[in-house]
This record gives C-alpha cells, sequence and structure tokens, in this order.
C-alpha cells in the first residue's frame, strides 16, 4: 500500500492508531464523498458504522469559529439541537474553501472524524459510540480506516452529546 499517494493526514492517521496498539482495518477504494457511496463498496460495514465528519460555521457571542459533528452515516445533524448545544443561534456547513484551508487540503468527503488533528472541537452523537467497531474517510474520499469506537473515543475525546433528531 503507498500511502504517499494520499493526503498527508492518512498517514498521520495510521501512525497514531500503530502508536496505540490499535488495530484497525485500512480500504483503498474508488473515490466517495456520500456516506450510501461509501457504504455501497465497505463490504462488512453498515451506512449506521459508516462516520460522517461534518465542519459546521456557528456564529456564538459575537465570535464566528469551526466545529466538528460526527455523526453515524445513515443519520442527519438536528440543527436545532447543535444550535442548543453551542448557545449559537447561527451555524452552517463549512464552505469547500473552510474546510479545505482549516484541514490543510483535505477535501469534502474525505474529512476523518480527527477534528483534533486540525484544532477544532469534536462533538460526536452517542449512537456512533454504540457501535463495536466504525468506518469513515481517513484524510481522501479514497482511503477508508475501520477501528473500534472505544479506541477511537480515547484518541479523539470528543464531547459526547445528541446530535441527530433520534440521539
Amino acid at each position: 500500500m503507498n500511502l504517499q499517494i494520499y493526503h498527508p493526514v492518512v498517514s498521520h492517521i495510521i501512525s497514531l492508531l500503530k502508536e496505540n496498539n490499535f488495530r484497525y482495518e485500512s480500504f483503498e477504494h474508488a473515490p466517495v464523498r456520500t456516506s450510501i457511496e461509501a457504504a455501497k463498496i465497505r463490504t462488512g460495514y453498515t451506512l449506521s458504522q459508516g462516520t460522517k465528519a461534518l465542519i459546521v460555521r456557528v456564529k456564538a457571542d459575537g465570535k464566528k469559529f469551526l466545529v466538528m459533528l460526527v455523526i453515524p452515516g445513515d443519520k442527519k445533524f438536528d440543527s436545532e439541537k447543535v444550535r442548543t448545544l453551542l448557545h449559537s443561534k447561527d451555524i452552517r456547513f463549512a464552505t469547500e474553501e473552510e474546510v479545505i484551508k482549516i484541514t490543510d487540503g483535505v477535501l469534502p468527503g474525505g474529512v476523518p472524524p480527527f477534528g483534533n488533528l486540525f484544532n477544532i472541537p469534536v462533538y460526536i452523537d452517542p449512537k456512533v459510540l454504540e457501535n463495536e467497531k466504525i468506518i469513515f474517510n481517513a484524510g481522501d474520499r479514497s482511503f477508508s480506516i475501520a477501528m473500534k469506537s472505544e479506541d477511537y473515543f480515547t484518541l479523539v475525546r470528543p464531547i459526547v452529546s445528541p446530535l441527530t433528531s433520534e440521539g
């Protein structure tokens, strides 16, 4: 596997997993942008095990900042819950330019659920952690990693809060 062809964050995540002796599986595949596209090619994993990493721009207390929302692949985030959680009246998806800037070139659809690598807070829906294993694009639309959700939690230390309408 030649990791040089992928964004450097792919190698960074794999290094973190190896340093911590966490088991993982990696998959090289055709480029995918959506969870539904990804679920079709990730054999052995369900859409709900697929993990979406959404970067949103929040406006609160006169400040604008980015946060990462991590939700199951088969869910949508509940903007009302997120507004309440972040004490904000104004949230929106980050633009492609904002995503590329904060992630140093990772394209939307390839963003891994590791906001800590980009110095942005990570909020995770508890439904993600109900899965024994999760799978996600790991910095590239053509590269996925599957790992235990408890190991992910240990590495990222996200803030757990209901983010979906059923969360």
